[in-house]
């Protein structure tokens, strides 16, 4: 009979001793609210003013991530399933152009379509949103059916929306539109849209069945297809999912601008995936959740308004997020490396 060393040496076994471990969505909050001491730290050393005990600034800044967290929310659900999509900000400027050539008023002569003012504003709402979703559902096509890498096909979207935003009007933004459509970015209305698109498809992925299909892809693509997941078909429907996300935020971007401009969304991708790494979704697949990206994306706000706060040059910030994303995917990898062995 085998004598294990731990027994040899005179020690207890380790396996049924009761060890604590705190829920990864626990952690990822205390490092939120690291940040937010750090800068309320700062804040009185060299500002002479509390960082957090502001609420005007705290509503901006969330209102600041609210865009990039419904963007985050689809890409958190793509690289779950071992994807990634780098088209979501060109997707923005797409769908922000064309929902707000549709929702402006007869009372600019310069229209974009004369023969299109006024409309209800359930119509540039659902443009915008099909722009999106037909964004994604390319996506999603090009990359199953000719097992492209989702890198190089979502790079070429993303280089084609930001050209046809620029096409769409020639380079010229687009103003002047309704105040029913102002509405949807009006005062709190974005942190509201977000939250609930946050809430959703944290629902939907912890208890459906399309939860339970990105989860198994992302795990093991091929035990997935022989346990009689159709993968491309569920691989087209997350892409089209997060499209019609990403032209949701467009719609947000353009009414909260009340105007629409080809330069909207510069960047929104790479912070869309930085919130989801933050966060604790793994680039390996499988891994993930929307309530840590919905934290990752207040950690990137926190430092973005905490730098603004400390008045601090915005190409140090840049620099620093970059850092950070680095260091957030050397921990995934790290994470990943512990759990194999």
């Amino acid at each position: 009979m085998a004598i294990s060393n731990t027994q040899a040496l005179g020690k207890s076994p380790k396996s049924g001793a009761f060890r604590f471990k705190l829920p990864a969505e626990a952690r990822i909050f205390m490092v939120l609210l690291g940040v937010a001491l750090v800068f309320e730290l700062l804040g009185w050393l060299f500002v002479g003013q509390s960082f957090i005990a502001n609420k005007e600034r705290l509503i901006v800044m969330v209102l600041q991530v609210s865009v990039i967290g419904i963007i985050a929310v689809g890409v958190t659900q793509i690289i779950i399933m071992g994807g990634i999509d780098l088209s979501s900000g060109s997707v923005v400027a797409l769908t922000a152009m064309v929902s707000a050539s549709l929702a402006q008023t007869s009372d600019f002569a310069r229209a974009v379509f004369p023969s299109l003012t006024d409309l209800p504003v359930i119509a540039p709402l659902a443009a915008g949103l099909l722009v999106g979703l037909v964004c994604g559902l390319i996506n999603g096509a090009v990359i199953a059916k000719t097992a492209i890498p989702p890198f190089i096909a979502t790079l070429g979207m993303m280089v084609t929306a930001r050209g046809l935003a620029k096409w769409y009007t020639q380079g010229e933004p687009i103003s002047m539109l309704s105040d029913h459509y102002a509405a949807i970015g009006a005062g709190i209305n974005p942190i509201i849209i977000f939250l609930l698109t946050a809430l959703a498809f944290h629902i939907i992925l912890s208890y459906t069945r399309y939860g339970k299909y990105t989860y198994a892809i992302g795990a093991n693509r091929a035990a997935a297809r022989v346990a009689g997941i159709n993968v491309n078909r569920h691989l087209i429907l997350v892409y089209t999912v997060a499209g019609l996300l990403s032209g949701l935020a467009g719609v947000v971007t353009s009414a909260r601008a009340v105007s629409g401009q080809a330069g909207m969304g510069m960047m929104y991708e790479l912070d869309a995936i930085a919130a989801a790494v933050i966060g604790g979704t793994s680039l390996n697949g499988g891994l993930g959740k929307i309530t840590g990206t919905v934290i990752g994306a207040l950690i990137l706000g926190t430092m973005t308004s905490g730098f603004t706060f400390l008045r601090i040059d915005a190409y140090y910030q840049e620099i620093v997020k970059g850092i950070i994303i680095v260091v957030a995917v050397v921990a995934d990898q790290y994470r990943q490396r512990n759990r194999r062995s």
